[in-house]
């Protein structure tokens, strides 16, 4: 079974990424394809560009950069869950993505963004250009949430069915995409630590 990793993006205390990205990952077990990994960014704490070399080298230097390394090299595809933040993504997604390369490269990825009446969709549209430099393939299907807040309450998200809808096709997509993809995932060079 493939594994998927649902990155949590917003490390804000209080954050409303925390019971969105558990609602998705609810829906990702019920989905049933893949095998579930939750990175929630806030708690693995990565620091700003810490290694002194750039990470296409894999000359890390960091035990953090190693762990991380290691977890999405283990993937197979890969869902983002976002807010938007002016118009952008906060910089702990930009953080975590640039730490690494290679171990990005022929993934599928998908996005859950929220926020206003945008639902978070302009941080996916930089995030998109982003991901494609480092291989990664995003689906057009993804979850977008317009005034999340008024979807939130006692720390647990009230998903509309336009929501579940949606995360199911996006999950859908993941999977072809991630069959598609595996032959050049596999094949793509690693360098062992």
């Amino acid at each position: 079974m493939p594994t998927l990793m649902v990155i949590i993006g917003s490390t804000r205390p209080g954050r409303a990424g925390l019971p969105i990205a558990e609602w998705f990952a609810e829906r990702a077990k019920q989905h049933g394809h893949f095998d579930l990994r939750i990175a929630d960014l806030a708690a693995i704490g990565l620091p700003l560009l810490a290694d002194p070399h750039h990470p296409r080298l894999r000359q890390y230097v960091h035990q953090h950069t190693w762990d991380w390394s290691a977890q999405v090299e283990e993937a197979d595809a890969f869902v983002v869950v976002t807010p938007e933040y002016n118009y952008g993504y906060p910089a702990a997604v930009k953080n975590a993505i640039d730490h690494l390369s290679q171990e990005w490269a022929y993934a599928p990825v998908g996005f859950v963004s929220y926020g206003g009446v945008a639902a978070g969709t302009r941080a996916v549209q930089q995030l998109k250009q982003v991901v494609t430099t480092l291989r990664m393939v995003p689906v057009f299907e993804s979850v977008n949430i317009p005034f999340h807040a008024q979807l939130i309450h006692d720390g647990v998200l009230a998903a509309t069915p336009v929501m579940a809808d949606a995360a199911t096709a996006m999950l859908d997509e993941l999977a072809r995409v991630e069959e598609g993809m595996r032959p050049l995932r596999s094949a793509a060079v690693r360098q062992p630590r």
